[in-house]
């Protein structure tokens, strides 16, 4: 079971609000602004900032 799209037009990132986008490998969600990326577990984000990594 994939994030579903409705979930994904409401969630921001944590830190600067900016929009997210889903990895094309569905592992986590991409900020587009600062590009921190918040991990899938289990079909779930974790929306922690402590818990996201920075990726270019």
């Amino acid at each position: 079971m994939a994030i579903s799209k409705d979930l994904l037009e409401i969630l921001v990132c944590p830190l600067c609000k900016a929009a997210l986008d889903l990895k094309p490998d569905e592992s986590g969600l991409k900020c587009t602004q600062c590009k921190r990326v918040y991990p899938i577990r289990d079909d779930i984000p974790v929306m922690l900032i402590d818990e996201a990594r920075i990726e270019e």
